[in-house]
């Protein structure tokens, strides 16, 4: 089989993946500063002949799909596989394998970082140290800029998969009480209580967000929930923007009802005008989409990918979590 790389993937991955299955081709999208298009890749898998694509942020469109009826299988290296048209490749039978919570440790260390840096107000006293202001006595800073301890808070998951279970077991030396609502799984560990949505917003000092996006996601946390937050609760969002209502948040955090929030995810990205006065306001602490930006990821999803191919293709392993089109099993049956 010849396997076109597109996504990054460590050389031992690669060597691992040749000696299993057959011919890497490796032609990462990083080299040229950004994901291939429709176009680009469709070229790409036409003058490499290849028989299987794994791919990370490169638009898999179903015409690209269409271009290589051959492929034996399809893995995006991503938790969701939003890039790739995935009913496309179902109709064709074409197995597609995902690889998710490749992001889990380095998001968990993420929150764990700036919750402790929201607390501590942490960026605002090195402003006012690189200011240039310590001229009022060597106790001014230690007043103006106390904050809290992340110990003894209680923290909410909305949405309990390998994030806020990564979250939840870093935490634990703190230690923190750990609430969630996730109508898909319940935890085995009687230290982790499961709560209804609302009450998950009543009883938590900090509401962390960890949702997939879907029909039912979509604008799921509005005005209603976050209302009910505690005065002095902040809120998280590492996940996607689009769970929730941008103009209940931004009205929640100009009335001060929350003490504030934690962002890394924006409705538009490059930010418009609204993100913008969101990203500006004195009570969040808002990065660029980073949570799950560090160079062990990407080691990570290799790892994963090759677990979920020999997995299906070695030890004939087919009711894999990590088949994101499970339609094709009653097809192959």
């Amino acid at each position: 089989m010849r396997i076109l790389i597109t996504a990054p993937y460590h050389k031992q991955a690669q060597e691992e993946l040749t000696e299993m299955l057959g011919e890497v081709i490796y032609r990462p999208w990083k080299t040229q500063g950004r994901a291939y298009n429709e176009e680009e890749l469709i070229d790409l898998l036409q003058e490499t002949n290849a028989e299987a694509l794994i791919t990370e942020h490169d638009e898999v469109t179903e015409k690209v799909i269409e271009s290589s009826p051959g492929l034996q299988f399809l893995g995006v290296c991503r938790g969701t596989p939003s890039n790739a048209d995935i009913d496309a490749a179902t109709e064709r039978n074409i197995p597609v394998f995902n690889t998710p919570a490749r992001n889990a440790q380095a998001v968990a260390e993420m929150f764990v970082a700036n919750v402790i840096t929201f607390l501590r107000k942490t960026l605002a006293g090195i402003d006012w140290l690189k200011s240039e202001k310590w001229d009022e006595g060597a106790h001014a800073s230690y007043l103006e800029f106390k904050g809290n301890e992340l110990a003894g808070k209680t923290i909410g998951m909305i949405g309990f998969g390998a994030v806020g279970q990564t979250i939840a077991n870093l935490v634990q030396c703190f230690p923190c009480k750990i609430l969630y609502y996730d109508p898909f799984y319940t935890s085995d560990n009687s230290d982790y209580v499961k709560c209804s949505l609302e009450e998950v917003f009543e009883k938590s000092d900090i509401v962390s967000v960890h949702l997939p996006v879907n029909a039912q996601t979509k604008g799921m946390i509005d005005k209603r929930l976050l209302s009910k937050m505690k005065k002095d609760a902040v809120f998280v969002n590492t996940a996607r923007a689009v769970v929730v209502k941008r103009e209940d948040l931004l009205e929640v955090l100009e009335q001060n009802l929350i003490k504030g929030a934690i962002l890394d995810v924006f409705d538009n990205e490059p930010p418009d005008t609204v993100d913008y006065k969101i990203i500006h306001m004195s009570n969040v602490l808002a990065t660029p989409h980073i949570a799950g930006a560090t160079h062990e990821v990407e080691d990570h999803h290799a790892d994963i990918m090759n677990r979920n191919l020999s997995n299906w293709f070695i030890h004939d392993k087919k009711y894999i979590p990590q088949l994101v089109n499970k339609e094709i099993l009653a097809v192959k049956s």
